[in-house]
């Protein structure tokens, strides 16, 4: 007498379907032209927020994204660090104006 095994029952799958990578990508490529290409402001907010979206979204090219977002974080703080600096130079400059033409 043969015995046959019943058939497993169908079990759905909720895997996400595996992405590309491309924000992830975006993101430190942003980085990296925000250095060296010197962009300021715009950019490293943009492939900041690229890099955030590319952590819930692609958890799959996590080390990529985390690249992107320190990248990008690093030239952001360092636009902020300058432009402060800039701001209390300038203050500077005013205090001491009324004193530059006195004799």
């Amino acid at each position: 007498m043969s015995s046959i095994a019943p058939e497993p029952a169908y079990v759905p799958t909720t895997a996400q379907p595996a992405g590309d990578g491309a924000l992830a990508v975006t993101s430190l490529v942003l980085g990296l032209l925000s250095i060296f290409a010197g962009w300021t402001f715009l950019v490293p907010l943009a492939g900041l927020t690229v890099g955030i979206l590319s952590l819930r979204r692609e958890p799959q090219n996590r080390t990529v994204a985390i690249w992107g977002i320190v990248l990008n974080a690093v030239v952001l703080a360092g636009v902020v660090v300058l432009a402060l600096l800039l701001l209390v130079a300038i203050a500077a400059g005013l205090a001491v104006l009324p004193f530059a033409f006195s004799l």
